[in-house]
């Protein structure tokens, strides 16, 4: 009879969480997907629709919406969260602001997010290339509205904001991701006081750029955490607050703690609304580019109604 208790076994594979009936997104197969994704591979631009793995990429690039990622796919942190790739990243393509200008003009878009990797490698960070990105839209598609999301420029902060404000996007986003005393396991590369920082210095630069940053819940937040991370942000002057739910990408991401419910997301957002943010989202399925054209109009408008109420 053979002995096994010395054969190595395969480990048990971890159980597939199930997610509730409201995170749940049906698989996209719209035409307009299609003609969406296929742009993208003509142009050799990224998005962090796929990269990130977003549950929106169907509604998304359905209405022909699509969030670029520069500066490559591949990113030099390693955050608890996130889908993107960690490595040594490749060039910078010169070609990007161009493409990225032919793609909104193809697509028609009225608003463009765009984001990028973390480029720790590079001695701007990436600052310039958001910078060209930026310019060659206003020379090609001028009446397009542009929303940016950087990362943290980690080291180069002050120049990089001075170079990317000089070149005024409409709204400059930067994501705290989560409450501080996450910050070590969730995103170790980064620091939530830097990030404040970071966006007070756009203000500062020039108050009439939007600024904007989100947080995603259901990692192991307690509430009285996230009505603080709210307070900090208002500190900063921060415009805009983005709420949704964590997904994990992979099981060798971050877990999920909990899996907040709409009721509750509604709650937040009233308290948000309290504290004076000219806009919030929040919702589970809400992230950083979702519905971001409609919300900008919402928060221009807010903006202009508030300083016409100063007024009188």
């Amino acid at each position: 009879m053979n002995d096994l208790s010395s054969v190595p076994q395969p480990e048990p594979k971890p159980e597939r969480q199930r997610k509730p009936d409201w995170i749940r997104v049906k698989a996209p197969t719209s035409k307009g997907y299609g003609e969406t994704r296929q742009l993208m591979r003509d142009l050799k631009l990224n998005t962090v629709c796929e990269e990130a793995a977003c549950p929106n990429i169907g509604e998304c690039w359905t209405k022909k919406h699509a969030t670029v990622m520069i500066l490559g796919d591949t990113c030099t942190r390693a955050c608890a969260f996130c889908n993107v790739k960690t490595g040594m990243p490749g060039r910078v393509d010169t070609d990007e602001p161009a493409h990225v200008a032919e793609a909104a003009a193809k697509l028609g878009l009225e608003h463009i997010v765009i984001t990028s990797v973390d480029r720790d490698d590079l001695p701007d960070g990436g600052a310039s290339q958001f910078v060209k990105v930026i310019e060659e839209l206003r020379r090609n598609t001028p009446s397009t509205t542009i929303e940016i999301l950087t990362p943290d420029f980690r080291g180069k902060m002050r120049p990089a904001i001075e170079a990317i404000v000089a070149a005024r996007p409409d709204v400059y986003n930067h994501n705290l991701e989560t409450v501080p005393r996450l910050y070590p396991t969730i995103r170790p590369g980064a620091r939530y006081y830097a990030s404040l920082r970071l966006l007070e210095e756009v203000k500062n630069h020039d108050p009439s750029i939007f600024t904007k940053s989100g947080v995603m819940l259901g990692l192991g937040e307690e509430r009285l955490e996230v009505h603080q991370v709210m307070d900090d942000m208002r500190s900063a002057d921060i415009d805009f607050l983005t709420m949704g739910q964590y997904l994990r990408p992979t099981p060798k991401h971050a877990e999920v703690k909990e899996f907040v419910t709409p009721q509750a997301f509604n709650a937040y957002g009233a308290i948000a609304r309290a504290k004076g943010f000219l806009q919030v989202a929040a919702s589970p399925l809400t992230r950083s580019s979702y519905h971001a054209g409609e919300d900008f109009a919402e928060m221009r408008a807010a903006r202009e109604a508030r300083l016409a109420k100063g007024r009188k």
